[in-house]
């Protein structure tokens, strides 16, 4: 696997990601997603709709605003807990989250400390800075993860607001209006994709951690007794998932939580996590949140959010299974998982077809074959993602095409004008194949799912 920073080169140069308002000198871990990246995520994202919406008989989807009312989030919990202990290092000004110091030095996991026992404790252990390896540090001091903004025509005046630290809530709160509106009958998920919003004390590790990002998430309401049977069902839905589009099986792993690091809402939690180059790390989140989230919102809102099953004249408030998946962060481990060195070839994305930015590649040899180029590309991109280039030297253009993952390319060769055929070129075994152009849409018909 390649290092970050041969990663990170490699997207900024081939298209994929950017740092962020780069002309203006940037901003800190932001980053504008480049002609190949939005592809990418494109096709991620519609990969993971298809499989858990469209071929799923429980699922359907959401699409819920970025900002909510106010008391969403306090009844939630995200207003009156939702926050890190920051701690700032005297002598070289860098912050640090006191529960990561503490972990990263002792394996100890301080989840549920007062901020007193973490200062005591970081003191008694003498832990350092890992910048500067000072021990000169700030009182803890609470770091809300909320972005807060107002609303309101006049500054100064509005209400205050935030953006959505994460898409489920969006999801639970219309879960009386989906039940209604679509019919639905238990078990019930409803998935969503959208844009959520934290104010990350350390963001980093290139697009893994980010405080601007996106989540694919499923809230899957189901009977209490029936959660665990369902937690199962969809930690191995989601590891089939990733296994299905490439993803190397040596490099993912489960990850039960221990009861001490669960978070308020949990019964149970399991991570798939994925082995990327600066470490074993979270990539999907699978959770059994309970009844908690329907219950605070029928708390604070007054509304009834239980269901009543009208086939065994039971009422229940469901209990709810969350795979929660971050777009970003998946899209960067299947470039890890993906980008090899090929003795003979040089640095290969050897992408799954369906998530390939690019499917197909027109490439003409001679200028005088440019026109019959132009019309199998307008016939291919009614269907495909495609792309048409017409020069440097053959050798060259596969290259360029094997180096952003594109499956196949079409070379309009030197017989193409006689005998109406085209050479078709595999990427993963190099193999060529010359087919009728009038053939060409049937033979790719079976190679893309998406």
């Amino acid at each position: 696997m390649k290092n970050m920073d041969e990663i990170v080169n490699y997207c900024k140069e081939n298209g994929f990601a950017f740092p962020g308002s780069l002309i203006y000198g940037g901003l800190a871990n932001a980053w504008d997603y480049g002609p190949l990246g939005v592809e990418l995520k494109n096709n991620i994202q519609k990969a993971w709709w298809k499989k858990f919406v469209q071929e799923s008989e429980y699922n359907i989807g959401l699409d819920s605003a970025i900002l909510m009312n106010p008391q969403v989030w306090v009844a939630s919990g995200h207003v009156g807990g939702f926050s890190d202990p920051l701690m700032d290092c005297k002598d070289c000004q860098t912050r640090h989250r006191a529960d990561h110091l503490i972990e990263d030095a002792t394996n100890v996991n301080p989840a549920g400390w007062s901020f007193a026992k973490m200062e005591a404790y970081i003191k008694e252990n003498n832990i350092t800075c890992p910048k500067c390896g000072s021990t000169n540090f700030s009182e803890i001091k609470e770091f809300q993860l909320m972005f807060k903004t107002q609303q309101g025509v006049i500054s100064g005046e509005g209400s205050d607001i935030y953006l959505r630290p994460e898409t489920a809530q969006g999801i639970f709160v219309n879960f009386k209006n989906v039940v209604r509106s679509s019919r639905a009958k238990m078990p019930l998920g409803i998935a969503q994709v959208g844009k959520a919003f934290r104010n990350e004390i350390t963001p980093g590790n290139f697009i893994f951690r980010t405080r601007e990002f996106e989540q694919m998430e499923l809230e899957f309401f189901c009977k209490p007794d029936t959660a665990n049977e369902w937690y199962n069902y969809w930690k191995k839905y989601c590891m089939d998932w990733l296994l299905n589009y490439g993803m190397n099986s040596e490099y993912l792993c489960f990850r039960d939580h221990e009861p001490d690091e669960l978070s308020h809402y949990s019964a149970m939690t399991a991570d798939i996590e994925f082995k990327f180059p600066f470490g074993q790390s979270e990539l999907w989140g699978i959770a059994n949140r309970t009844d908690y989230d329907l219950k605070a919102h029928m708390k604070v809102s007054k509304e009834d959010l239980s269901y009543f099953d009208a086939y065994t004249n039971e009422k229940y408030v469901p209990y709810v299974i969350e795979p929660s998946l971050g777009l970003n962060r998946v899209l960067l481990a299947f470039l890890c998982n993906s980008l090899v060195n090929i003795e003979g070839r040089g640095d290969v994305l050897m992408i799954h077809p369906d998530l390939a930015p690019l499917k197909i590649a027109i490439l003409p040899l001679q200028k005088q074959q440019i026109d019959l180029a132009h019309d199998v590309f307008k016939k291919i991109s009614k269907y495909y993602m495609a792309t048409f280039e017409s020069s440097g030297n053959i050798g060259k253009r596969y290259k360029r095409q094997d180096l952003i993952g594109t499956p196949y390319c079409v070379t309009i060769d030197f017989d193409s004008l006689e005998d109406n055929m085209v050479t078709v070129r595999d990427r993963n075994t190099t193999e060529q194949l010359r087919i009728k152009i009038d053939d060409l849409l049937e033979y790719f018909s079976d190679k893309f799912e998406l």
